[in-house]
């Protein structure tokens, strides 16, 4: 059973999430020939002030704050 942690910032739609853990299903089905239903995806979302890159936080570094 492949199991997938996805590690992301917060942020995405509900929608957006769901279309890509159906793609990512979808290519473990065609490239490992597994059953769908053997498939388990986990998003790990982080605020946008807990994740940091280049030494700012998400949250710094978004358009909004770059604007004030």
């Amino acid at each position: 059973m492949p199991e997938i942690t996805i590690s992301m910032a917060a942020g995405r739609t509900d929608e957006q999430k769901a279309g890509m853990m159906r793609d990512i299903t979808q290519a473990l089905v065609k490239n490992l020939g597994v059953d769908a239903e053997a498939v388990v995806i986990q998003i790990n979302e982080a605020p946008l002030h807990h994740k940091m890159k280049g030494g700012k936080t998400y949250a710094e570094r978004s358009p909004a704050a770059k604007s004030k």
